[in-house]
């Protein structure tokens, strides 16, 4: 199912798109944005001349996302668990029924503010339970080596419905009006569905049976607190969104108060923020090649906190619109860089809770920004609120000197290495919880060096499923270590030896143990009352 083999130099922005499945499921995500893209339009745009219009604007950017930040890691989780092709259809299902009754009580004229705000909210359901399925079927389809340029396409899907959504959304509420926006978004999911139905999953190999939601929950959690590098990706993208979500969220009222443009000239600036989006897309390749990381990430925000500056003190649509052309390619580099980070690094069993997690900083630092940088508006006016994202956007710029993105390096695949257990007792899968020990002998010479490399593996355990760990040494042996673990049940133990661990867990274990002489000796000590 992957695409034809490409050489390392061959391999392009647009080379995931050779694959049919991966095409056809890229476009069906792309009608399903430009549709969503309308319906937030439409319903920022039937909001603008409402008493309290600044609030209720950036409420509907508000309902869009707070469910993201309230159901991502349960619906990443779900993804983790069940098919994800057949999740992805009900969920289609699902939001081309909300999406309809919309449009049916707008053509009633029985649509207030308060119901528009509640739909927008229900909609947002279905794009919490998307989000995080659909990064997690990109690996599914697209090759490792072609996994940053899939990242990219990702923005430029996203760029390019914010481009022609709001473009088409314009023209159909300046002519026809809101009520064919949201019909329009209606059969979107339509389309997203059908791509869906031709794509065949193939089975998953692995464990016997399905993780159950409680656990597979927790231990999505437990990964993302033991993982450094997910850790600093998740900081630095809210540092990022939190002030960048300003435009999103005003930028209706930027062209109806600053700029004196109509619906149709709200599309042509969110069209200037897609334009430049693309424009990123093409040039990631070559950028990636040339300059590393985290000084991309000073170069993206540095553009991006001037082109808030300008908005806020440059009220001329000449100048406007190529600015932000300008935050649109900014805006680009620096998510596709962020979401590209996260799939290279993320083990298959967990990515979908992984992006979940990101999902619920993305969408918060979306969702709270566009409320507050609503009531800094209605406080002390649009250019002000303008001026502090700005302020704020630059400063957090600067912190990406004393806080980087960790270089992660290494092989993720999954890696079945450890010995299977051989018990004189048959533990129940909920048995639990299970105190595993591992005893090395350790030379003298050694022994720090030992330590040292032992803080890797634990946090290797602490990501898979250990929920304690500790380090020991026994006063009557001068050359014994004993490592400690505590995982939850029997099962949560097995899924560690069956496909939790990659190839740097492997890698990490296996300079442990050259410092010590041979594996270690383990022991699986149960539950005092659990059964012969």
């Amino acid at each position: 199912m992957a695409p034809a083999q490409a050489s390392a130099g061959e391999t392009s922005a647009w080379a995931p798109l050779r694959d049919k499945i991966f095409r056809g499921l890229w476009i069906g995500v792309l009608a399903s944005n430009v549709g969503t893209w309308m319906q937030t339009v439409g319903a920022q745009w039937q909001l603008v001349h409402e008493p309290d219009a600044a609030t209720y604007v950036s409420l509907v950017q508000t309902a869009t996302m707070l469910p993201v930040l309230l159901l991502a890691l349960p619906s990443g989780t779900l993804a983790d668990t069940f098919d994800r092709r057949r999740l992805l259809l009900a969920v289609q299902v699902g939001l081309f029924a909300v999406a309809g009754t919309l449009t049916v009580l707008t053509v009633l004229d029985r649509m207030p503010p308060p119901l528009l705000l509640i739909f927008t909210f229900l909609l947002g359901v279905g794009q919490a339970l998307t989000l995080p399925t659909w990064q997690a079927v990109i690996p599914e389809v697209v090759p490792r080596d072609e996994l940053a340029s899939a990242s990219a396409l990702g923005a430029v899907n996203t760029n390019l419905a914010r481009s022609a959504g709001p473009a088409v959304a314009g023209l159909l509420v300046a002519h026809v009006g809101v009520a064919a926006v949201f019909g329009l978004n209606a059969l979107s999911f339509v389309i997203f569905a059908g791509a869906l139905l031709r794509w065949r999953r193939p089975p998953e190999s692995g464990t016997a049976h399905a993780e159950r939601f409680g656990p597979a929950l927790r231990a999505g959690g437990r990964y993302v607190r033991y993982s450094p590098v997910v850790r600093r990706i998740l900081l630095r993208v809210m540092l990022f969104v939190l002030p960048g979500s300003i435009v999103w969220g005003l930028l209706p009222l930027v062209a109806e108060q600053e700029l004196a443009m109509g619906p149709g000239g709200y599309g042509i600036l969110l069209a200037a923020l897609g334009v430049g989006a693309v424009l990123g897309a093409l040039l990631m390749p070559r950028v990636r090649e040339h300059v590393p990381a985290n000084r991309l990430l000073v170069l993206s925000g540095t553009v991006y906190g001037l082109a808030l500056l300008v908005v806020a003190s440059v009220a001329v649509t000449a100048v406007v619109v190529p600015v932000l052309v300008a935050a649109g390619l900014a805006w680009m580099i620096q998510v596709s860089r962020m979401n590209a980070s996260l799939q290279l690094f993320l083990p298959n069993w967990v990515r979908a809770r992984g992006f979940a997690v990101y999902q619920v900083v993305f969408a918060g630092g979306q969702a709270i920004g566009a409320l507050l940088w609503g009531q800094v508006t209605q406080a002390y006016g649009l250019r002000a609120a303008f001026l502090a994202a700005a302020t704020l956007m630059l400063l957090g710029t600067v912190t990406v000197r004393r806080l980087p993105l960790h270089h992660q390096e290494g092989d993720r695949s999954p890696a079945v290495y450890w010995a299977e257990p051989h018990l004189m007792l048959e533990p129940h899968l909920d048995e639990g919880p299970v105190l595993v020990t591992a005893t090395y002998r350790v030379p003298a010479a050694n022994r720090a060096a030992f330590v040292a490399a032992m803080q890797a593996v634990r946090r290797s355990r602490q990501r898979t499923g250990a929920t304690r760990w500790g380090l020991f040494r026994p006063g009557e042996q001068t050359d014994e270590f004993v490592e400690v673990y505590l995982v939850p049940t029997w099962e949560e133990h097995l899924r560690q030896h069956e496909g939790r661990l990659t190839g740097s867990d492997e890698q990490q274990e296996q300079q442990a143990w050259a410092l010590a002489d041979g594996p270690p000796v383990v022991s699986h000590l149960l539950p005092a009352d659990s059964p012969d």
